[in-house]
């Protein structure tokens, strides 16, 4: 009988993006769904998900900030 499981790179993925998008809402004064519609809207959530590898080896406070000026200069408030 087949298992389906997956990687370990893609569990970190999951794992770090659990996190810091509720981050990135506390930091931001912003209830979490509002935070996603945000990063869908201006880019952070692709910016996320290519570079999440490098973001979560930095100090959360400088991931979410990096996130933020993508947003930023997508559009996004400032």
């Amino acid at each position: 009988m087949g298992t389906n499981t997956i990687s370990k790179a893609t569990s970190d993925k999951i794992n770090f993006i659990s996190f810091i998008v509720p981050a990135f809402a506390e930091a931001y004064k912003m209830p979490v769904p509002v935070a996603f519609k945000y990063l869908k809207k201006y880019g952070g959530w692709d910016f996320l998900n290519k570079h999440w590898w490098a973001l979560h080896t930095d100090n959360d406070i400088w991931a979410i900030h990096d996130i933020y000026e993508i947003c930023h200069k997508n559009g996004g408030m400032r």
